[in-house]
């Protein structure tokens, strides 16, 4: 199985109404360096709507400005639908809303 499938899938595992880091998915993943390659695979996310990308963030809770599906806006709308509430500024708070596998 490639990198990018380990991290569509381990993606797809977190639940509505959660989140999780970047660096938390590439730990999952076996590659604990890799959370940029996490970023790119999710840029390039080949199932939009399927594989919930917009439950990514940041190690600091960050949204991402350049959300690939529709930009900040967007992906603060998806996690708003969830019940994931995020700050004016675009943070999400991970005490509150980090997932925990």
């Amino acid at each position: 199985m490639s990198l990018f499938n380990e991290i569509y899938n381990i993606v797809c595992q977190i639940p509505k109404g959660k989140v999780a880091t970047y660096g938390q998915i590439a730990i999952l993943t076996g590659h604990p360096h890799a959370a940029r390659i996490v970023g790119y695979a999710l840029h390039v996310n080949p199932k939009p709507g399927i594989i919930p990308c917009h439950r990514v963030v940041n190690k600091d809770g960050r949204l991402a400005p350049g959300f690939a599906f529709g930009g900040l806006q967007r992906q603060a709308a998806l996690l708003a639908q969830e019940g994931i509430l995020t700050s004016s500024s675009g943070y999400v708070d991970l005490k509150k809303y980090l997932w925990e596998p």
